[in-house]
């Protein structure tokens, strides 16, 4: 279900090799594969809902100039629909066979969304400095999804961390380098097909079996691989840089 780095013997040359770019291109997912692939997500907490799916370059909902076609959810109440209950999720995915689905962060996980080549640079330093990385996807679209621990909830809103990184659907586009999904966002959750006639998808390269980590011991090197990818823009840079608390 995933493409893995490694053990701890050979990871660097593995994760070089697939850095070049001489990782298969991921098959065709079939029904069963996509059941399956989706009930591992939600068996790794991830909280999921349908979400619409591509309609040659266009999306399924229809909806005139949509800005994200294929990429949102089909409901309104994504936040308190989405679920890891395994029949539902059962039921979805048979009843609705196109449908993309996406996975509620803030809940119990967040998604450090970067670059694609920020990501992979980012993953090698990782790799090469020995800290563990938890689930990671690739968007054909040109960016990287890292799933870590969630930030939390907690209940007392003075020790909420807001930060300019915080990334919510109608801010994607403010955040060029490093988008970071929280409370109030989502995003795809492999395999998602995206618009186009070229297959395009979101896939695992890391699968949800692996344990989420803290976001914190991650975002220094995703930042600062962010920071460089866009370095030719400072207002990119910007929203790439290290948060501070409030």
């Amino acid at each position: 279900m995933s493409a893995e780095f490694g053990g701890r013997t050979g990871r660097q040359g593995k994760l070089s090799r697939w850095l070049r770019g001489r990782r298969p291109e991921p098959a065709a997912v079939d029904e069963g594969d996509r059941e399956a692939l989706l009930l591992a997500a939600a068996g790794a907490g991830l909280p999921l809902a349908p979400a619409a799916h591509p309609s040659g370059y266009g999306c399924s909902c229809d909806r005139v100039g949509c800005p994200t076609p294929a990429r949102h959810p089909v409901s309104f109440a994504w936040q308190t629909q989405s679920t890891t209950d395994r029949a539902q999720i059962e039921r979805w995915a048979r009843h609705q066979p196109q449908a993309n689905f996406i996975t509620a962060t803030g809940m119990t996980h967040d998604v450090l969304d970067v670059p694609l080549e920020a990501g992979r640079e980012a993953l090698e330093r990782l790799s090469e400095d020995g800290v563990e990385v938890g689930p990671v996807a690739e968007s054909d679209d040109g960016r990287m999804l890292v799933f870590t621990l969630t930030r939390g909830t907690p209940e007392d809103e003075d020790e909420w961390w807001p930060c300019e990184l915080d990334c919510h659907p109608e801010t994607m586009d403010e955040h060029p380098g490093l988008r970071w999904h929280c409370r109030g966002s989502y995003v795809l959750v492999p395999p998602a097909r995206l618009p186009g006639d070229d297959n395009r998808s979101v896939h695992w390269v890391r699968g949800p079996e692996h344990p989420l980590p803290d976001p914190l011991s991650l975002l220094e090197y995703l930042t600062d691989a962010c920071a460089r990818h866009v370095g030719e823009n400072p207002e990119q840079a910007a929203a790439a840089a290290w948060p501070s608390r409030r």
